[in-house]
């Protein structure tokens, strides 16, 4: 994991903490929205992605305003992650090179065939990958 975070904050310029945090809830995310077996893949060849997942996350409870108005218009998808994203310290304009960032290195270690259903199955994640 430390690798990815170096990478990532090399790459957008976050500190290591907030980097941390970013992928911690981008992977929750995938867990959620994703195919399960591919998911389960990625996150068996990142070590460490287990523990990063549950400390980004640690006390989420109702999610506040903005998880609100996420479960009224159907959970949010991207969008609700990008928020999160944004409550963490991520800038809009690193989202993106966060995101294809992550998505690089998931390649590098569980391949195309575990990645690509995994973008293809999510709507709205090829714009951040």
């Amino acid at each position: 994991m430390e690798e990815l975070i170096a990478r990532v904050t090399n790459r957008t310029g976050l500190d290591a903490a907030t980097a941390q945090t970013a992928i911690g809830h981008i992977l929750a995310f995938l867990q959620k929205e994703g195919p399960a077996t591919e998911v389960s893949q990625l996150l068996s060849a990142l070590p460490g992605s287990e523990a990063t997942i549950a400390e980004a996350n640690a006390g989420e409870g109702g999610g506040g305003l903005m998880g609100m108005l996420g479960g009224m218009m159907g959970g949010g998808g991207v969008m609700a992650l990008g928020q999160k994203l944004m409550s963490a310290g991520v800038p809009m304009g690193q989202m993106q090179p966060l995101g294809q960032e992550l998505f690089a290195y998931g390649r590098e270690k569980a391949g195309e065939d575990v990645m690509g259903p995994i973008v293809g199955s999510i709507p709205g994640l090829n714009q951040f990958v």
